[in-house]
């Protein structure tokens, strides 16, 4: 039962994080567009620095921080008199009461914690890749359409809620889908958070001589369930492209793009 609760909270990593990102990142692409300097530089900030760090490096490291900011937060507000040093050499401490889960929490709430720093860290990553994205699909769109609504006394933000947004996601989907397909193969970082997903079961339950699993002795089936694993993210991606493909038409209905027939 463990690796097909493992499936649901693939799919519901899946089904918060994508929207969390599409947030960022249409958040991340208004500001880099900004006339504000200190917002544009910000969102241009936020664009590059994240997309220039390596995926695994940014889970490796954004994941412990985080982790650590919040103890650190909690220990301030539980324990004012505690009177030892946090970190001390390599080793960051803090009261018991502080720990996030507790020592004595049980399991799912470790996984429901570990599952709550995943989102947050895949909606970061994959919002500043959404923001670019987003950002170039804005540029995309002709400059003469919007000076036109400039011209029939719209306002800035009527033109970007009327005119740009609308029109803009017809050239960000490309984009966007490669990102879905990306997220969807990035979902088994999961294991570096501590989260029991379909690759931790695979290995689990295909691993011969499991103390955990001494009931079900067996051989060493690691490469039969890997290849399950195989076929489920193949057919994941091909009804993905299917949902995209009929996206895209939808959009795409009654615009002429450029080089495109008439």
């Amino acid at each position: 039962m463990g690796l097909y609760w493992s499936l649901l909270t693939v799919f519901a990593l899946l089904a918060v994080t994508a929207p969390a990102a599409l947030f960022l990142g249409f958040c991340g692409a208004t500001a880099a567009r900004s006339g504000f300097p200190p917002l544009r530089w910000s969102g241009q900030a936020y664009i590059s620095v994240v997309r220039g760090v390596p995926d695994i490096a940014f889970f490796l490291f954004f994941v412990i921080a985080l982790d650590q900011a919040f103890e650190l937060l909690r220990h301030k507000a539980f324990c004012p008199g505690w009177t030892e040093a946090i970190w001390q050499g390599n080793d960051f401490r803090v009261c018991p009461q502080a720990k996030l889960p507790l020592g004595n929490a049980p399991q799912w709430v470790h996984e429901v914690y570990g599952f709550f720093l995943a989102v947050i860290t895949f909606a970061i990553v994959f919002g500043a890749f959404s923001a670019n994205v987003l950002y170039g699909a804005m540029r995309a769109v002709p400059r003469g359409q919007l000076e036109t609504a400039e011209a029939y006394g719209m306002t800035r933000g009527q033109v970007f809620r009327r005119v740009l947004v609308p029109q803009m996601w017809i050239y960000a989907l490309p984009g966007l889908g490669n990102l879905w397909m990306i997220l969807i193969k990035a979902t088994p970082l999961l294991f570096l958070l501590g989260v029991e997903d379909i690759v931790y079961w695979a290995r689990e339950l295909g691993g011969t001589k499991q103390a955990r699993f001494s009931d079900y002795p067996h051989g060493d089936w690691r490469l039969w369930y890997f290849l399950g694993l195989l076929v489920f993210y193949l057919a994941f991606t091909k009804v993905s492209e299917i949902v995209l493909d009929r996206i895209a038409k939808r959009l795409s209905h009654g615009q002429a793009l450029a080089g495109t027939p008439a």
